[in-house]
């Protein structure tokens, strides 16, 4: 059975309290709200980002989402207000790490090789 799409999924304290952060980080509202302790945001590219209310996992997770300029990526959230973490380029990749309120990792990543997924 072929598998048509992927969820990156983090979990937070208090969905109500998370819910502003993240969409100022995504600049929109979710565009799901599947239950009342979950909000998803889709992407143009395919996949969705789930974030829901699970007090005993909040801060575990990390999710990687894909861009086509991490500069822009860097300046968005710059004048969001939102803290800056660890910044690394290869010849491969350009990666830029935030943590969101409750301890999440998201890093935004921007290929430079076409052979990575996008």
């Amino acid at each position: 059975m072929p598998i048509r799409n992927a969820l990156a999924s983090l979990a937070v304290t208090d969905l109500d309290s998370a819910l502003p952060w993240y969409e100022r980080l995504l600049g929109r509202p979710a565009d799901s709200r599947p239950m009342a302790e979950v909000a998803e945001w889709k992407f143009e590219g395919g996949g969705w980002l789930q974030v829901y209310q699970r007090p005993k996992r909040a801060g575990l997770g990390s999710v990687t989402l894909a861009v086509t300029d991490i500069e822009a990526q860097q300046r968005w959230l710059e004048a969001c207000g939102i803290n800056l973490g660890e910044q690394s380029a290869g010849p491969k990749v350009k990666t830029l790490m935030i943590t969101d309120p409750a301890g999440n990792h998201i890093a935004f990543a921007q290929a430079i090789d076409p052979g990575i997924a996008q």
